[in-house]
Parts: structure tokens; C-alpha cells; sequence
């Protein structure tokens, strides 16, 4: 990587975006503390069981998570070696009561609050077979001593035994470390003890005592993503809220601007001259990108079903026309149109197909069909390897690397003309199962 950021001092290949890392200045978000130890050991290979640590991390983040992870279509089930992460659905994270009803099993957020290291340790490696139980105490004692959710989880109950107690996790509560400048947020006890009646924000995450019921924790919930991945951020670090202000590039001033979750998540997951931490994650890396990439989804359809009138879908008549008239009566609701500028969805394909047919309808029938296969032995991909990194590991580096040869194959066959003038072009990518990017293109 030759090329560095001058504001957020991301290192960047030389073609790839200058607003890639930071929107040219406009994000700055507080850098993440280093690990606590033993996780710190472990993340860097100083630590005998490293090995297997890092093997099983995504075991070990199951064993101290405090949501479940789950989507409303059934999860993609591999058969043999599969270095990628898949999902289908919409992702949805759900919390539990604080502790669990009688004759029941403690699970996710219940175990930190059996009262007894022992029998904590004991049932995390019962749920989650196949991990050690002297490293599952050694974080154990490492969230209980670091995570500030587990602290005041624990002090709410101890001071407050009635049965009718809820904990509420202010969806705007300041975060931690946040500078007044780069967050807008308002003097709020992030966690708040409540009486069961009181009125609460929907946003709000409210955990009961003791109940049977799962609750849906919104995606721009600011503790949305240290609930679940408590390994990658074991003092509960804040993860994204729809309440951080962009800024002025060169300053800390803030303008009357958003940052978005593609911006928040560009921005912590770019490769720096300090440490990126989250880069270390292997498997679960995995797991938090798709499950990050599902957060940005929702928030950009959210957007979308709040704001029909600026996209002007009353022009959209004959498409309302024809789902009048196809829809089933009984099936009443807010239509909300999805734009073809929306990605992935089907009017976007259809649209981009009837591009490529009008192309050659005007200008005839490609000469060339060539398949570009990404090789994950090139040396921009081994130079950046760190800390016993394999090429399966940074999914991240694939695609970068991968968008940035396609753009100088490309610029060869169309500006270079080595197979002669260049009446039109198009290309699609796709991905092969375990996880490589291939195109093919039209000449």
C-alpha cells in the first residue's frame, strides 16, 4: 500500500478512492484501546493456546456473548472447508431476561449471573463443546474485571432485588470517550434501572429480570455490537449510532451532517501504521463483516420506506397499477417502493440487463467473452499479511485488491486497445462459493 490518507492516515493502494477511508476528512471517530490481557496474549500469538484460540475464536465469542445472532431465513449450511461467512435474510440480534426462570438452563446473558465463577465457566463450555475451560475462566475473569456492561449488569442486580426489576440501555447514551465535538449526544445515563410500566424509547434496550421473551435490539443501537462480539470489544466499546456528526476535514468542528454505517465501519475497518485490532479476528471477522454489511442494508432501506416522497415514487404509476391489481386483498399495509438506485435489488438487475442488451442491439455482438479469476498468491496480497494471517483471513484485502487489478485490466483492453477499438464494454463480478471474486467481460 503506497498511498496514505492525510487525514486519517489510512494506508491505501494507489488507485483506490481518496474518500474511501474517512469521506476526505469529513469522519473521525476515537481510536479503540488495546486489548486487556490474557486477550491481548492471545490475539498476537504470545499466549500457549493461541493457536487454538484463534482456530475456535468464533466458539469463544459464542461462549461470553450476550445476544443471539439469528436471520429470518435459515442459515447456509457448508459441507467440507469453507473460508467465508453466509447469511440470508434480514440479521437480527435478540436479548433475553437478566437471569433465567426456574427449572431453566442459563443462556447468553444469564450466565454472568449464576454467582459463582465455577459453575459460569462450567456451563459456557457445556453450551459451546470443544473449548477449554481454563481459557473460558481466564475471560471470564477478563470481562468481569474490563466490560462495563457486565460491571453494571451486576451492581443493578445486586442493589436492586425485587422481581420486577428492568435495565434499560439508553439508545443515545454518550459514548465512551466521545468527543463533544464528534458526537451529539445528550447528558444521558447510558444505563438506567426502571420499574416494570414505566415508558421507555423503542430504541431503548430493556432487559427484565426474569421472562421468557426475546427482544429484537435495533441495529443503530449504539451497544448493538459490543452485546454480541464481546471478544473484539471486551471493555464495551460503542459501536454506531445514527447521532454521530460529520465534521469539518482538518478539524474537529462539527457540521449538520450524518455519518452513515458505510462510513462508520469504512472508517474502522481501513488499514493503518498503528494496529488495527479488528483486522486480527479471522473467523469472526467474518461473521461482524456480513453482519456490519446487513446493518448498513437496513439502515439504507429504512431510509428509503421514511423518504418515498423525495424519491418520487409517484411516478412509479404503472407499478402501483399492477400491484393493485395483483396484490391479495387480504393483504393490507404501507406499499413502500424499492428504487432501481438500490443494490442488488431486482429492479437494479433488470435494469443493468436491459443496459447490456441495448448495447448489442446498437452495437452487435461482443467480440471477446474473457473471465478474469483473482490470484490470492499475488504479492499485494502476501505483503500485507500480518500476525500469521493466511489469504482466507482478510476478505477485505481480496476485494480491494481484486477492484483495483479489474480497474488496470480494464484500462489495458479499452485505453490500450490491444485487441484493436473499443466499440462498447461491460463486465459482472461474481463469487465463487469459497470466497473468491471472479468477472467476466464483454468486448
Amino acid at each position: 500500500m503506497s498511498s496514505k490518507c492525510t487525514f486519517c492516515g489510512a494506508l491505501k493502494f494507489e488507485a483506490e478512492a481518496s474518500g474511501l477511508c474517512c469521506s476526505n476528512g469529513k469522519v473521525s471517530l476515537p481510536e479503540l484501546p488495546q486489548l486487556p490481557e490474557p486477550l491481548k496474549s492471545l490475539m498476537e500469538g504470545n499466549h500457549p493456546k493461541s493457536k487454538e484460540f484463534l482456530t475456535m475464536i468464533r466458539k469463544y465469542n459464542s461462549s461470553f456473548q450476550m445476544t443471539s445472532f439469528g436471520t429470518s431465513l435459515p442459515m447456509l449450511n457448508s459441507t467440507g472447508f469453507m473460508p467465508t461467512f453466509r447469511i440470508q435474510g434480514q440479521v437480527y440480534h435478540k436479548a433475553g431476561s437478566l437471569m433465567s426462570l426456574p427449572n431453566e438452563e442459563a443462556k447468553f446473558l444469564q450466565i454472568y449471573f449464576l454467582g459463582n465463577e465455577e459453575t459460569e465457566a462450567k456451563r459456557r463450555c457445556t453450551l459451546i463443546p470443544g473449548t477449554t475451560k481454563s481459557l473460558i475462566e481466564s475471560l471470564q475473569k477478563m470481562l468481569l474485571e474490563n466490560n462495563h456492561y457486565v460491571q453494571k449488569f451486576k451492581m443493578a442486580i445486586e442493589d436492586n432485588p425485587t422481581e420486577d426489576l428492568q435495565i434499560v440501555i439508553k439508545a443515545d447514551k454518550k459514548p465512551i470517550e466521545g468527543h463533544e465535538c464528534v458526537f451529539n449526544t445528550p447528558a444521558l445515563n447510558e444505563v438506567a434501572i426502571i420499574i416494570a410500566g414505566n415508558d421507555f424509547e423503542k430504541p431503548d434496550i430493556v432487559l427484565t429480570k426474569r421472562s421468557n421473551e426475546l427482544k429484537n435490539i435495533c441495529e443503530t443501537h449504539i451497544s448493538y455490537d459490543a452485546l454480541q462480539y464481546p471478544l473484539m470489544f471486551p471493555r464495551g466499546e460503542d459501536g454506531y449510532t445514527i447521532n454521530i456528526n460529520q465534521v469539518e476535514p482538518g478539524t474537529s468542528n462539527q457540521i449538520n451532517k450524518m455519518v452513515s454505517a458505510m462510513s462508520f465501519y469504512a472508517y474502522r475497518l481501513m488499514v493503518r501504521s498503528t494496529e488495527n485490532r479488528l483486522l486480527n479476528y479471522r473467523q469472526l471477522l467474518h461473521q461482524y463483516l456480513v453482519d456490519m454489511y446487513a446493518k448498513i442494508e437496513a439502515e439504507r432501506l429504512l431510509f428509503i420506506r421514511l423518504n418515498q416522497k423525495k424519491l418520487r415514487v409517484d411516478e412509479y404509476i404503472h407499478l402501483k397499477d399492477a400491484i393493485t391489481n395483483d396484490s391479495d386483498p387480504a393483504n393490507h399495509g404501507k406499499m413502500v417502493i424499492l428504487p432501481s438506485t438500490f443494490t442488488g435489488c431486482p429492479r437494479n438487475m433488470h435494469e443493468y440487463a436491459q443496459d447490456a442488451i441495448t448495447y448489442v442491439r446498437h452495437g452487435g455482438k461482443p467480440s471477446l467473452f474473457i473471465t478474469y479469476t483473482f490470484n490470492p498468491n499475488c504479492k499485494e496480497m502476501t505483503q500485507n499479511l500480518t500476525n500469521g494471517q493466511s489469504k482466507t483471513d482478510r476478505h477485505d484485502l481480496v476485494v480491494r485488491i481484486f477492484r483495483q487489478k479489474l480497474i488496470k485490466l480494464m484500462n489495458v483492453l479499452v485505453k490500450g486497445q490491444v485487441f484493436g477499438s473499443v466499440k462498447y464494454w461491460l463486465y459482472s463480478i461474481e463469487w465463487q462459493k469459497r470466497g473468491l471474486p471472479h468477472s467476466h467481460i464483454l468486448i
